[in-house]
């Protein structure tokens, strides 16, 4: 359910001012809106009309994105990367109805200069690049305070949070943490799948937790105020970093293990840990990933089965989303850089494939749908408020 264009967008296109082909590669790019056919939730007109309204109403905050435009042909996506030149979807992101959202770059994988990523080189090429494009125009902005988001919304602006998906990029350099900071990033993950110097990756055999290093570059982002993310680490070291943080943790993009039977998925334990600390999980919707019995062919009912089994589990207080979308081929994108990833490790129960996730496609509609789904099956305002960005909120206050 795609909304109006913010007030503050102007239809800027990333680079727009340079020239192409003599300062950059051009792509063919996917397209922003209408790529896939919009979901229909079957909403009445007032039930659109009650959208509309709490997204303007309220600050909502999107846990984890990678808000840029891939290429059409999927295939040139090493090629499109490795010029570091990603496209940040400014059309799609200005009908998403988004005060804010974490933007998590090339995910930390930054196959810029190595194809096999994770490397500290390619990590500030990803973050410069980007963010000399968002300098040159005046709807998207880069936010590093709670401060920042509330003026966000104030303004028809959207705060963009940077953010980090894996720590392997700072080696054993704790001072890299400062750094990061240093240019603005906000958020940062602990292990993304394979394990690293801090700690154990979800798609390792076996998992030893968190590292005496890793207990150090805790307590460094507790002291500098940047959000922990918990998502791709294991189990054991996802329960350490709850235990050693002194400042709630996030679980920014994930599901419940007991919907869905994957290593990717949180168990109860941790889910539990996580909310019992006054930590969050944002509720994930990227392809072949939070699906659920009732839901297998993945949708945003099987999203929404995740959100209800945790909201039942630990309370609406504690529940999100970060829909982890991106403009384009998804699945695509998945087959190309499996072998980075590694987080399809171990058993996984059959499924459908699906080309996309109808309802969470990507980051113009994901929230506007989120809302509608939570409308039609007659939540409160104020419950709807928490999950779409005041809980995420509350967290952040408390962090940064």
């Amino acid at each position: 359910m795609l909304q109006q264009p913010a007030r503050r967008y102007e239809g800027h296109r990333s680079y727009s001012y340079l020239e192409p082909h003599s300062d950059y590669r051009v792509f063919t790019l996917a397209k922003e809106i209408g790529r896939v056919p919009e979901h229909d939730l079957g909403l009445s007109d007032a039930q659109r009309a009650r959208v509309t309204r709490l997204l303007t109403d309220h600050v909502a905050i999107s846990l984890h994105e990678h808000p840029v435009i891939l290429p059409e042909d999927v295939r040139e996506l090493r090629a499109y990367n490795r010029t570091a030149r990603q496209r940040t979807g400014y059309e799609g992101l200005a009908r998403s109805g988004l005060t804010a959202v974490v933007d998590n770059f090339m995910a930390g994988a930054s196959c810029v200069t190595s194809e096999n990523g994770w490397k500290w080189n390619d990590l500030i090429y990803a973050l410069g690049m980007r963010m000399s494009d968002f300098y040159k125009q005046d709807h998207v902005f880069l936010a590093t305070s709670v401060a920042d988001i509330h003026a966000a919304k104030r303004d028809g602006r959207l705060a963009m949070i940077a953010g980090l998906e894996c720590s392997s990029p700072i080696e054993n350099e704790l001072d890299r943490i400062d750094i990061l900071y240093g240019f603005g990033v906000r958020q940062l993950g602990i292990a993304y799948s394979q394990a690293n110097m801090l700690g154990g990756g979800l798609s390792e055999r076996h998992d030893g937790g968190l590292t005496h290093f890793g207990r150090r570059a805790v307590d460094r982002m507790n002291k500098l105020g940047i959000a922990i993310d918990i998502s791709h680490s294991g189990d054991q070291t996802s329960l350490d970093v709850i235990e050693a943080s002194r400042v709630p943790v996030f679980i920014t993009h994930a599901g419940a293990r007991s919907v869905w039977n994957t290593p990717r998925m949180k168990p109860d334990e941790v889910i539990r840990a996580c909310a019992e600390r006054g930590g969050v999980i944002g509720i994930e919707a990227a392809p072949h990933t939070t699906l659920s019995a009732d839901h297998p062919h993945h949708s945003i009912e099987s999203v929404m089965d995740h959100f209800t089994y945790c909201v039942e589990l630990v309370g609406i207080d504690h529940v999100s989303f970060g829909p982890d979308t991106m403009f384009g081929d998804h699945v695509g994108v998945h087959n190309t850089y499996a072998g980075n990833y590694a987080h399809d490790a171990g058993n996984r129960p059959e499924h459908p494939r699906v080309e996309y996730v109808s309802g969470l496609e990507n980051p113009g509609e994901a929230f506007g749908n989120i809302v509608g789904w939570l409308v039609k099956h007659d939540y409160s305002d104020d419950e709807i408020a928490k999950v779409i960005g005041g809980n995420t909120l509350r967290v952040l206050e408390q962090v940064w």
